[in-house]
């Protein structure tokens, strides 16, 4: 364990939801100039699924929550916090965890968005973890969630490709017994946050003019650089102080921003490929949701089991990094 990290979190429930649309390559050969071979050669994605008209970042999470219960038999009503980490709220405010709150009548409960891009889910269960050891809260509800296709530029074929829509929930719950998280990191390259935004009230970061339009922008070339090379130095960083080698770790579980960036970074950090966990080929790029889906897709399908160490490594929009080393509790 890291040895200033302290836990008492554990994983009780996990669920996720993606909605009922595919939006596959050859729909986007028909929008844009690409191919099914172009953008699986490149991005390792086939499909991707589009929130309806009428369907929002809210309504995802409910049905992952809703999947998390059925499927665990957890209640929730009694929860004590909600964190919700998006880049693509219903609204500003009320924000989304509050929104669920609602539908799920939970009457003592806080509620609090969190805005770390691809980096967010892993920031909430870091922050998650902070509440429960402080006494203060005993049940927590950790959701990445996003609606990339409504911030989508579709006439853009560099980015188009890449994003979709998704959610996925676990329950964290205080324990007795030591806790899930085994080490955490955080790291912030803020100077390169102008390679990859999405505008809101300002014209420019830091000096640098930015397009106004509500969209995901992203200078593809200088993100791949900066992941391929600091994504591996925060990993072995994260394993050297958690006493930990890459041959200790069952799975990894990186953002799955595109599959020839986690083949390098798995190059690059001594992580063979074949434990990677992720489900970017039927999802695509769902950022803030990305962890937590191909987390649930592993415990679908028999992959990840109770015990198993797992690096969990989020990184994107700020540019931001997040990572924690977990044993894996359901």
């Amino acid at each position: 364990m890291h040895p200033r990290l302290r836990s008492n979190a554990r994983i009780t429930a996990i669920g996720s939801y993606v909605p009922d649309r595919i939006l596959s390559n050859f729909d986007l050969e028909r929008m844009v100039d690409t191919s099914d071979e172009w953008i699986v050669q490149r991005t390792g994605i086939r499909e991707r699924r589009i929130a309806a008209e009428n369907e929002y970042c809210s309504d995802l999470c409910i049905a992952a929550v809703r999947d998390m219960i059925d499927r665990y038999g957890v209640t929730v009503q009694d929860a004590d916090y909600i964190i919700v980490a998006t880049e693509t709220p219903d609204t500003s405010f009320p924000n989304v965890a509050s929104r669920i709150q609602a539908a799920f009548g939970m009457e003592n409960c806080g509620s609090v968005e969190l805005h770390a891009a691809c980096a967010g889910f892993v920031a909430a269960l870091q922050m998650a973890n902070g509440l429960l050891l402080s006494g203060a809260y005993r049940k927590i509800i950790v959701i990445g969630a996003e609606t990339l296709s409504k911030i989508t530029d579709y006439t853009d074929r560099t980015t188009c490709i890449l994003f979709g829509d998704g959610a996925g929930a676990v329950l964290l719950e205080a324990s007795d017994q030591e806790g899930c998280l085994l080490g955490m990191i955080s790291r912030t390259d803020g100077s390169l946050g102008h390679h990859l935004y999405r505008s809101n009230l300002s014209d420019s970061i830091d000096g640098h003019p930015i397009r106004n339009n509500g969209l995901i922008v992203q200078n593809g070339r200088e993100v791949y650089r900066w992941a391929v090379e600091q994504v591996p130095f925060g990993v072995n960083r994260l394993l050297d102080e958690c006493g930990l080698k890459t041959e200790d770790i069952d799975w990894f579980a990186p953002h799955t921003a595109n599959a020839r960036i986690i083949e390098s970074v798995c190059g690059r950090s001594g992580i063979p490929l074949n434990k990677t966990l992720s489900a970017i080929e039927r999802f695509g790029n769902t950022s803030a949701a990305s962890i937590p889906l191909s987390l649930d897709a592993a415990v679908r399908d028999g992959r990840l089991k109770s015990g198993d160490i797992v690096l969990l490594y989020g990184f994107g929009g700020g540019l931001i990094q997040a990572g924690a080393v977990v044993r894996w509790t359901l």
